[in-house]
């Protein structure tokens, strides 16, 4: 299986992440910075489960078990 190669940093994930959660939309977030607002809204979900309240998928450490 190929290689998953990730265009867009942790790090910037990250801030784009917190710049949902303290108001700003994801479509006002996609203009300015350029990820999709459905990627935006997939990192916000992720982060939520990596915290221990999402919604009962994965959380990313589980995905890189199951990759291994």
């Amino acid at each position: 299986m190929a290689s998953k190669q990730n265009r867009y940093a942790p790090e910037f994930r990250r801030k784009i992440v917190e710049l949902v959660r303290a108001g700003r939309k994801p479509r006002e977030l996609s203009r300015e910075f350029g990820p999709t607002p459905w990627s935006i809204a997939l990192w916000v979900k992720q982060e939520a489960r990596d915290a221990g309240r999402g919604d009962g998928g994965l959380t990313t450490e589980e995905r890189a078990e199951l990759a291994r």
